[in-house]
């Protein structure tokens, strides 16, 4: 087996849906595109079907090049392909872009049918539910009644725990990685202050800096930047960095430390390929997803009716998603009697620990899919 096979080139398709779509908002999308990937082969019974959700700044793009020359596959290759944890020769993999992104899914950057013109700051306030439901449809279109598998780290594992919840019968495993029921009073604090950063750039025009043709590069940079320092533990930090000089101390606010020096390249490299409208939008929709506050608070009662097996994981140093918080899961799914495997992984990169080829993780995920049945017993 060769651990670094790439499923190969892979190319995007774009899925049309003139249904109106109705918000938790209460507004209304008269029609919506949801751009989207699959890998491997759909079988004859379409009972093997594993839906990756993504994370905040993650798009469809999960595995695969887009030709030879491509420097860079999909964000999750290391996962996803022949041979992989994740086995295209055994399982049809769909990632997709969620609605308010950026990368050819609806959003703010897409036209207005109304208008004509790009959404702009008029796009709606999406979330977690937004996007299941969405994905679902998607589904429905592909002509995929259950999924095998749906699968997400960090905000794709809050969406993975959603679809649980709201199509339980749809659903027969669910891989929730670094993630939680919801976001702490201090990550909803992390949340505002780059959303802050954005909106009070004097090129933001309050999410109208399209028609102005300019980005609001400056906040977006700093977004990006504080995002950083959450996603990596310090000891990663201090291993790859410490208080290296780049040079010499110059007694200058310019660049002195390795460190800043990677959070500055970060913060322009993210500047300029990444939506200012659909950041914000992103942060909003971590803020919300809370599935137990419609039931007082009890996370146990949220997850009272699914009916998926699960695997979740957590990282030790990781101290924005904490295991504790995968460890609230887990508690409210014993709690109803589900079935669920729980690991807590020793790594040391922090939050960004489930994107990392880590071979104890991955033979964790590699035992737990390999195992996943897609028998005739699935719904056709």
């Amino acid at each position: 087996m060769q651990e670094n096979y790439s499923i190969g080139i892979v190319a995007p398709q774009t899925a049309h849906f003139d249904t109106p779509l109705t918000l938790k908002c209460g507004r209304v999308l008269p029609q919506f595109d949801l751009v989207f990937e699959t890998y491997g082969t759909l079988n004859a019974s379409k009972s093997n079907a594993v839906l990756i959700c993504h994370a905040l700044s993650g798009n469809h793009h999960v595995a695969g090049k887009y030709s030879e020359n491509d420097k860079y596959p999909g964000w999750w290759d290391n996962l996803i392909g022949p041979g992989k944890p994740l086995d295209t020769n055994k399982f049809f993999v769909i990632g997709l872009n969620n609605l308010g992104g950026c990368h050819g899914s609806s959003g703010p950057k897409s036209i207005n049918p109304d208008t004509n013109k790009p959404w702009g700051a008029d796009f709606p306030i999406v979330t977690v539910e937004d996007w299941v439901n969405s994905q679902a449809l998607l589904l429905d279109a592909l002509g995929i009644k259950k999924l095998a598998a749906v699968v997400g780290g960090s905000l794709g594992g809050m969406q993975a725990l959603e679809w649980t919840i709201a199509y339980p019968d749809r659903v027969d495993h669910a891989l929730v990685i670094a993630s939680a029921p919801n976001l702490t009073a201090q990550n909803m604090a992390f949340n505002e202050v780059a959303r802050q950063a954005i909106i009070t750039d004097p090129e933001f025009h309050e999410g109208n800096y399209y028609e102005h043709q300019v980005v609001p590069r400056r906040g977006l940079r700093i977004a990006r930047m504080l995002g950083h320092i959450t996603y990596l533990s310090d000891d990663v930090m201090g291993e790859k960095f410490g208080r290296k000089l780049r040079d010499q101390i110059n007694y200058s606010f310019d660049v002195e430390f390795e460190m800043e020096s990677y959070l500055r390249y970060q913060g322009d490299k993210f500047a300029g390929e990444f939506d200012a409208n659909t950041y914000i939008r992103m942060t909003r929709a971590l803020d919300y997803y809370d599935p137990a506050l419609q039931h007082g608070g009890d996370l146990t009662q949220a997850l009272s009716g699914t009916k998926a097996q699960f695997l979740v994981l957590s990282f030790t140093s990781d101290w924005r998603f904490s295991p504790a918080r995968s460890r609230e899961i887990v508690k409210a799914l014993l709690d109803n009697e589900r079935t669920v495997s729980y690991a807590e992984i020793t790594a040391a990169h922090g939050h960004d620990a489930f994107l990392m080829p880590d071979k104890h993780y991955h033979a964790i995920l590699r035992s737990y899919i390999s195992n996943i049945d897609i028998g005739d017993n699935h719904a056709k």
